[in-house]
């Protein structure tokens, strides 16, 4: 039995890469909004679903995340039927995943685990974690949002505090060197716990 490991955190704070640096300690590594790229991409088993609900969204056989944004602004109830058709698929995605990895520690990179009840499918959650400024900060020089559209963002999610109070592990990503650090500090602890079970 492998074991199952929820990675979160909220927008900017370092997630990704702290996926990568699980990946390099030897663990397979599940990405929700890498799923969802599957999904939406051409032949993708979310396309022919959301066309049928909504026309608009394909385009050139592909799902238009562009698109969908706009539906969802002007329809109030649109979200949650994407929503319907999407998390199901997304759920299968990661159980053929937990089925075929081979890992002794599989890290499942979902941004909103705590906000969906997804934690409660994992065996421990880390969070990753930095100040709001310097989240602030990262986000902004990535140059694809405005400030407007960033604060609205972590608006929608869970407070920081919140996630890192209600996880096992927290990573704080202020240098990628630390982070590694505390990413092998984890997966040793893991490790030596799965060799006691």
């Amino acid at each position: 039995m492998s074991f199952a490991l929820g990675l979160t955190g909220s927008i900017g704070m370092g997630k990704s890469t702290t996926a990568k640096l699980f990946a390099e300690a030897g663990c397979e590594v599940w990405d929700a909004d890498a799923a969802v790229h599957r999904l939406y991409d051409v032949g993708g088993a979310a396309v022919e679903p959301l066309r049928a609900l909504f026309p608009d969204a394909v385009e050139n056989e592909c799902v238009s995340r562009d698109a969908l944004k706009r539906i969802i602004g002007a329809n109030p109830y649109a979200l949650k039927q994407i929503e319907q058709v999407v998390h199901p698929l997304v759920a299968e995605d990661r159980a053929k995943f937990r089925a075929t990895a081979r890992s002794d520690i599989l890290v499942f990179d979902i941004p909103l685990l705590f906000e969906t009840g997804g934690n409660t499918a994992m065996d421990a959650v880390v969070c990753v974690s930095i100040p709001p400024e310097i989240q602030q900060e990262r986000v902004l020089a990535r140059g694809t949002m405005s400030l407007e559209q960033f604060l609205q963002i972590r608006e929608k999610q869970m407070p920081n505090d919140e996630k890192v109070s209600r996880s096992d592990y927290v990573v704080i990503t202020d240098t990628v060197d630390h982070a590694r650090e505390q990413v092998h500090k984890i997966v040793a602890e893991i490790r030596k716990t799965l060799v006691h079970a």
